[in-house]
Parts: structure tokens; sequence; C-alpha cells
């Protein structure tokens, strides 16, 4: 079989705000201020489906998932994920993985990294890896004001 093998880099940052629900790494959490966004606002995902996007050279989350599409508004990161698979397999991708690095304060993601891995990577038909980091008090992650999501994809040109 010949294949060629890409690599694209995501990102995204979002802005804590008080009136949703915490969604990260594909999961609800409880008792954390939710983020401001089109969707759930879950930045991890969002910086997935950019670096799954620019690996297969096909635009960014906005041409996806845009705020110029009502039908995107509040949706799942989980939804998304599974339509950005099925989508890029239609133009002849695999995915073979994604990693993640979560940087911030809140929330506190060793506790729940097995379970963010297992959701991402059910959603994604690969394997999601993820970890986290704070910015040692520097910046707006530092102080507590959002979180910011950087993320490498590997696909395969079928």
């Amino acid at each position: 079989m010949n294949s060629t093998i890409r690599t694209g880099v995501g990102i995204d940052a979002h802005k804590y705000g008080t009136e949703v629900p915490c969604f990260l790494a594909g999961l609800e959490w409880p008792d954390v201020q939710g983020f401001v966004g089109h969707s759930d606002g879950d930045a991890a995902v969002h910086a997935l489906c950019d670096s799954v996007l620019s690996a297969c050279q096909l635009g960014d989350i906005g041409d996806l998932f845009g705020v110029d599409r009502p039908e995107w508004r509040g949706a799942s990161g989980t939804a998304m994920i599974e339509y950005l698979r099925e989508f890029i397999s239609g133009k002849g991708f695999v995915i073979n993985n994604v990693a993640l690095v979560i940087v911030g304060n809140e929330p506190r993601i060793t506790a729940r990294r097995n379970e963010a891995q297992d959701v991402l990577s059910a959603a994604l038909g690969a394997p999601v890896s993820v970890s986290a980091t704070t910015s040692d008090a520097l910046g707006f992650t530092g102080r507590g004001e959002g979180i910011f999501v950087i993320a490498n994809a590997l696909v395969q040109v079928l």
C-alpha cells in the first residue's frame, strides 16, 4: 500500500464564562467555571479538530463549525469530533493519533486523564493522549482567566 503520513498542529484558547457548564477534553467538569464559545467551548476538542484539519490541508475549525453555522451552536465536542472523522474519511484520510497539551489552572486534568483519553479516542476512532500543565502563574492562563490547548495530529493519506 502506498500512503503518505502528515502531521498538523492546532491551538485554541477560551476564557472562562459563568453562564455555562465546563466542558473540556470531551468531559463535563462539575464545580468548574465553563468556557465561552459557539459550541460547548471545549478548547481541547477545538485544538484537536484544527490539528487534524491542518494535517489534511482541509482548512480549520471555522470552516466546519464556525459561528455562521447555527446547527453547531452549543454542540458537544464529541459530536464535532465524530463529524470531523466522517468528513476527513470522505476525503481519503485516516487519523493515526492526536496528542493534546492542556495549559491552565482548572480543571485539574490528572484525576480524569484516562477518562478523557477514552472519550476522545472513542469519538475520533484513533488514540488520543492528554497531558496538562500550568503556566507557572504567567499570562492569562496563570491568572486563571482561561485555558490554552495545543494539539498535534498524525494522519495518513490513503
